[in-house]
């Protein structure tokens, strides 16, 4: 089962997929965003972002199916770090691929891009996420207070981080 599950590169096809995910409130709130997308929106900025070096954009699957979209973002080369983000289909959360998509990231950022230091933001109350993080290796690097305001309440933001030679030491 496993070695099914992988990435691949986001392709204008996946768009769709990913319109029904950020038009979830419940998911963008984890975002610190609001679900509002419309599908023209995200063909404009898939169209503006196709070559842009500083993020790659994957979509994770099993076979042919479509589980979520894992981002690498903010790549910079220079510091060579970049910020990861991920979103799982509602309908297949719980099944464990959110590790295994947080893994595979990790893997092509500190193998592929060489980066030394990868990031990510976090909602303090997605304790689900922030436990899937800490098993992958990530580590609290900062508390943000009041950062983001999501359904008419202020949240705090956490900051993890991994580094490249953690990566390496622990596979």
């Amino acid at each position: 089962m496993d070695e099914q599950i992988g990435l691949r590169t986001l392709e204008k096809e996946d768009l769709e997929f990913i319109h029904t995910l950020n038009n979830n409130a419940d998911i963008m709130s984890y975002w610190f965003a609001e679900a509002y997308k419309s599908l023209a929106e995200l063909k404009d900025l898939y169209d503006k972002n196709i070559s842009n070096p500083h993020e790659r954009r994957f979509i994770l699957k099993k076979g042919n199916e479509k589980l979520g979209l894992v981002e690498l973002v903010a790549i910079d080369p220079i510091h060579r770090k970049a910020e990861f983000t991920i979103m799982i289909d509602p309908a297949q959360q719980g099944n464990g691929y959110a590790g295994r998509a947080t893994r595979l990231a990790m893997n092509y950022a500190f193998a592929t891009l060489n980066l030394h230091k990868l990031y990510l933001v976090v909602d303090q109350i997605n304790e689900k996420a922030i436990h899937i993080y800490k098993k992958a290796g990530f580590q609290v690097e900062a508390e943000l207070k009041d950062e983001y305001f999501v359904n008419g309440a202020y949240h705090n933001a956490v900051i993890m981080c991994m580094f490249q030679e953690d990566y390496f030491s622990m596979s």
